[in-house]
Formats: structure tokens, C-alpha cells, sequence
């Protein structure tokens, strides 16, 4: 009987870190992205934030099939989108285009990744009411990671809009509904 008690327990203990668990694959693969994307393999790079987002979008999903949804949860969630979604697309698209800049793409690196932090913050003290308020930051992370295949075929210039664009977005008032 104290067997069953133990391995019962332990499976409980599974199951509430199951989300934690894919949140942290979430954020060990940004991590990944980045320290490839700064050895000058962005195409890797590239991969891993595509998987990144992969990852984020099952572990929402599992918190919620599995009803373990917590505050750490979320603030987890919050920093691991910050890596995989702020930095790392933000170091890949500076290492493919924007150092040509030279200072306004630096500051423009960083900007993205302060909007996005806003952004997250924001998102973390306010109420879910079935809307996002400013564009995700998983969706300008994917976005800014999608316009790295465009380098070969567009201006340069049009990346730095891209960015910009995409920072002011997140950090934007307009609402969008949650699927």
C-alpha cells in the first residue's frame, strides 16, 4: 500500500511540472538559438526558435487540459517568451542584417527586446479577458525570425522597418482576440 501511496504521489508531482517542464524546453531552445546565432549559425538559430514556438504553444495547452495553470506558470512562460522570442529573433536578424546599421541597429535590437519585455509585463498584471492587447510577443518573435529568409531578396532597409514596426505593435493598444 505505501508503494502505491509514493508512486501515486509522484505521478501527481509529474503531471503538475508537465507545462513547467515544455515552458523550460520553450526557453532552453532560445537559449540555444542564441548562443548558435552568436557563433554565426543563424539557420540553426532560425530552427530552434521555430521549435521554441512549438514548444510554447503545447505548454499552454497541456496546463490547461491538465488543470495545473499557476502564477508560476505564467511567470515562467513570461521569461522563457522573453529569450525565445525577444532575444533570440532580435540577436538573429541583427547578426544577419541589422549590424549593417551600425548604431541605429543596435539601438533597434534592443528596442524590439524592450518592447517586448513591456509587452510581456503588461500582458502579466492584467486580467484574461479573451483578448491580446498589442500584437504577442510569439507572433512578432516568429515574424522577425520569418523575415531572416528574406535577407537574399529584400532591402535592407525594409528590415529595420520590419522591426520597428513590429516593437511599436507589441507595445500598441489595439486588441486581438485569443485563439
Amino acid at each position: 500500500m505505501f508503494l502505491l501511496d509514493v508512486l501515486d504521489q509522484t505521478l501527481k508531482k509529474l503531471k503538475s511540472q508537465t507545462a513547467n517542464v515544455i515552458t523550460l524546453t520553450n526557453l532552453s531552445l532560445g537559449g540555444f538559438a542564441i548562443i548558435f546565432g552568436l557563433h554565426g549559425n543563424l539557420r540553426l538559430s532560425l530552427l530552434l526558435i521555430f521549435i521554441a514556438a512549438l514548444a510554447d504553444r503545447f505548454d499552454g495547452m497541456i496546463a490547461r487540459k491538465f488543470n495545473i495553470e499557476s502564477e508560476l506558470g505564467k511567470q515562467l512562460d513570461s521569461m522563457s517568451d522573453i529569450i525565445s522570442f525577444g532575444v533570440a529573433p532580435a540577436l538573429l536578424l541583427f547578426q544577419g542584417i541589422l549590424h549593417e546599421f551600425g548604431g541605429p541597429g543596435s539601438f533597434f535590437t534592443v528596442f524590439y527586446i524592450g518592447c517586448g519585455a513591456f509587452r510581456l509585463a503588461r500582458f502579466n498584471i492584467t486580467e484574461s479577458n479573451g483578448y491580446f492587447t498589442g500584437l504577442p510577443i510569439t507572433a512578432a518573435g516568429c515574424l522577425v525570425t520569418l523575415s531572416f529568409l528574406a535577407i537574399p531578396y529584400l532591402p535592407s532597409q525594409t528590415f529595420l522597418f520590419i522591426i520597428i514596426i513590429l516593437s511599436f505593435l507589441m507595445v500598441s493598444s489595439f486588441k486581438l482576440k485569443k485563439v
